[in-house]
């Protein structure tokens, strides 16, 4: 199929400098970063799920923690709002 593309410059530069390298034409270097570039897009990489490991922290001795208001007390000071 023959269509005309405008390319920006700097991609222009980028497959010319490929072309050279390769020693292929610059249709056949044109043709297959889009190949590339469409499969990414059109069918990304699945994402790895996000794992948090737990820890235990335990509970600090001396402290009452079903009264938050004595926590916060002790940690602020008994100026806290």
């Amino acid at each position: 199929m023959r269509t005309t593309l405008t390319l920006d410059p700097d991609v222009a530069a980028k497959a010319k400098k490929a072309a050279a390298r390769l020693g292929k034409p610059f249709k056949e270097i044109t043709n297959a970063a889009l190949r590339l570039g469409l499969e990414q897009i059109l069918n990304p990489p699945k994402a790895k799920p996000y794992l948090t490991i737990p820890r235990p922290l335990g509970l600090r001795q001396g402290f009452n923690y079903d009264n938050i208001g004595e926590l916060l007390a002790r940690a602020e000071g008994e100026d806290y709002q």
